[in-house]
């Protein structure tokens, strides 16, 4: 295996569901990309094939925190409804928490606005052994500021750079990255709204607020096209997963940090001592 030249970050490891993964320098059109594929599964299968799949997670997790030598940062992102936190309960439900963590950016406070966008990221970002999961991310700053009009164009065009930049110096570090888009469809989006309604017990789910971001459906679509187009590269990429159906999201996500783990290739560490002896008492 050739060695990265120096400076280099190294490739995140291929997966079996690459299909998914935008190549770097490709340009996104998500009207292109499906939002309800089963991959040839029907949902029972799906489930119980997810299932196996996750305590291959769950054993590699342990191998990666037990090594302490590299981590994993897992970013998702999508549109209102669009899916994460099921993503993150049905993932890593059976992964040890003691090397998981989830991080949820919302509204920046007055502190983490007197610094750069990146202040605030860069303190969540995962120690070695760690898994780190980041529900929204730094791609917020591309995203609701540019849809919004919160910040003019020539401030957040050129995070894009400054992204891109940011991910290098942890993946050289150490860090793989993987990027997470759940794509839906609004015509899903509106049904899944709609449930939110329709339970009383899901209320506290719903917010008018939903309803006003949802006319923004063209704008937000366009902010994340342009996003997966400028900061896919091969240290950090992108994937579209299609996420109409739930069973065969959880699936594909799974089955991809599952395969990246394995590329990453986590040892149990040898103990230092000469245990062959050893009798307790």
């Amino acid at each position: 295996m050739n060695q990265p030249e120096a400076g280099t970050p190294p490739p995140v490891p291929e997966t079996e569901y690459d299909i998914y993964r935008v190549k770097p320098g490709s340009t996104v059109d998500l009207t292109k990309w499906q939002t309800s594929e089963k991959g040839g599964f029907e949902k029972d299968e799906a489930k119980q094939l997810q299932k196996d799949v996750r305590d291959e997670l769950a054993e590699l997790q342990r191998k990666l925190y037990a090594e302490g030598q590299q981590s994993l940062l897992v970013v998702l992102q999508a549109t209102d409804t669009g899916g994460k936190d099921g993503t993150i309960r049905n993932v890593f439900g059976g992964v040890n928490p003691q090397g998981v963590r989830v991080a949820s950016f919302k509204q920046p406070t007055d502190e983490e606005l007197a610094h750069d966008f990146l202040w605030r990221i860069h303190q969540e970002t995962p120690a070695r052994g760690m898994i780190r999961v980041f529900n929204r991310s730094h791609y917020e700053d591309v995203l609701i500021v540019r849809v919004k009009e919160i910040v003019p164009e020539s401030v957040w065009r050129p995070r894009y750079h400054t992204i891109n930049e940011f991910e290098r110096g942890l993946a050289l570090a150490g860090t793989r990255i993987v990027k997470i888009f759940l794509h839906i469809s609004k015509d899903e989006q509106k049904a899944r709204l709609q449930a939110r309604l329709d339970d009383p017990n899901k209320h506290w789910k719903f917010s008018l607020g939903d309803l006003k971001e949802r006319e923004y459906w063209e704008d937000y679509q366009q902010a994340f096209a342009d996003m997966l187009t400028h900061c896919s590269t091969d240290y950090a990429p992108w994937y579209v997963i299609p996420a109409d159906r739930k069973w065969y999201r959880n699936l594909v996500i799974t089955r991809i940090l599952v395969d990246v783990l394995k590329g990453m290739d986590p040892h149990y560490p040898q103990n230092e001592d000469d245990l062959s002896n050893v009798v307790i008492e």
